[in-house]
């Protein structure tokens, strides 16, 4: 099983782990991610990476559609994988939430569906420059003819020749977006994937490819496809103090990350059967009684979705994850003991790191 690297964001102060990122790459690591919520941005971290790192592929996870439109994404994304050689970067897209989409960015909600779709259509015309940049879709058309128009505007190639092959990866949950993924991505950022649930997925996935070879002619099997699944790792000979270290993240995100009544984390956290917690998470976080959601996170919760407690532990339990379907296991950690037992975990190639 390949193993990825999550750097997520900075926090208060840009906190950039160069160090631990050339010890996944000496490792075996096979990706690096970043990510954005309001504060850095996913890319400009992956340009400096690209000059300090020589194999690793840089991946984001994810960026946030309303934070550049698909022709900015398509340049950022050409731009870093020819700083770092060709072949290396890989746009993993998603549309956050309402509130950072209409709050920070400005943006309308609109229809996420369509929008992704298109954004990633676009993004595939620029990269491959067969013919000068038209899209006429759902969400976003190009040349742009709406309202404020002049009606000027030129269908373009891209001067810089880019990788026509930069894969794209969607960061999706809900049904519909699965199947969408498994249509038109190369990739999943399977957000809430643990063993046991792609029997779930899977159909989805597939009725995806489906629709991919009805609307292109060409057939997509599993084998064309890469899911990329995550988890939080900690090396701590006490259990329970590694899962509580983790329970504010949760309580963060389904209690405060979104509309009291439009919370993806909070819904994933229902369907997965944890309802009434999910729930007295949100009421006593928006109370502001935030140390209180804290500890009503079930510990079964953070424990089916990450990997804490001594290394046996860890290495026992990664089984279970080696044999969920997933084609990858991004360790979302900083700590430089969990990146080594992961390693050694996955039977990476540690002869690398003499």
């Amino acid at each position: 099983m390949k193993l990825g690297l999550s750097i997520g964001y900075s926090k208060a102060q840009l906190d950039l782990p160069v160090k631990l990122v050339q010890r996944a790459e000496e490792l075996g690591y096979d990706t690096v991610w970043t990510a954005e919520a309001y504060g850095t941005d996913a890319v400009t971290p992956l340009a400096y990476l690209a000059a300090v790192t020589k194999r690793i592929k840089l991946g984001t996870a994810v960026m946030q559609l309303a934070a550049r439109s698909p022709a900015n994404a398509a340049m950022c994304a050409g731009t870093v994988d020819a700083l770092a050689g060709g072949g290396r970067f890989i746009a993993g897209l998603g549309v956050s939430g309402p509130q950072i989409v209409e709050g920070w960015y400005g943006e309308p909600w609109g229809r996420p569906y369509y929008r992704v779709k298109d954004y990633a259509a676009i993004m595939r015309k620029i990269w491959k420059r067969e013919e000068p940049l038209t899209h006429a879709g759902t969400e976003i058309s190009l040349p742009y003819t709406g309202e404020g128009a002049l009606g000027v505007g030129k269908p373009l190639k891209s001067i810089l020749h880019m990788n026509p092959d930069i894969p794209i990866y969607l960061g999706t949950e809900t049904d519909a977006m699965v199947r969408l993924t498994g249509e038109i991505a190369d990739g999943w950022l399977a957000l809430g994937f643990v063993p046991g649930s792609l029997s779930h997925h899977m159909p989805m996935l597939e009725e995806g490819f489906r629709r991919y070879e009805k609307a292109t002619g060409k057939k997509k099997t599993r084998a064309d496809f890469t899911i990329q699944a995550s988890c939080h790792v900690i090396v701590d000979e006490d259990v329970k103090a590694a899962l509580a270290r983790l329970k504010p993240e949760v309580a963060l995100y389904v209690g405060g990350m979104g509309h009291k009544d439009k919370n993806f984390h909070k819904d994933m956290m229902i369907r997965r059967g944890f309802g009434d917690a999910a729930a007295r998470i949100q009421e006593l976080y928006l109370a502001g009684r935030k140390e209180e959601a804290n500890a009503a996170v079930p510990d079964e919760w953070v424990d089916m979705k990450s990997l804490v407690g001594p290394p046996a532990r860890i290495k026992e339990r990664f089984r279970a994850w080696e044999e969920s379907g997933a084609d990858a296991l991004t360790v979302r950690s900083r700590q430089p003991e969990a990146i080594e037992v992961m390693a050694e975990a996955a039977r990476l190639n540690l002869g690398a790191a003499a």
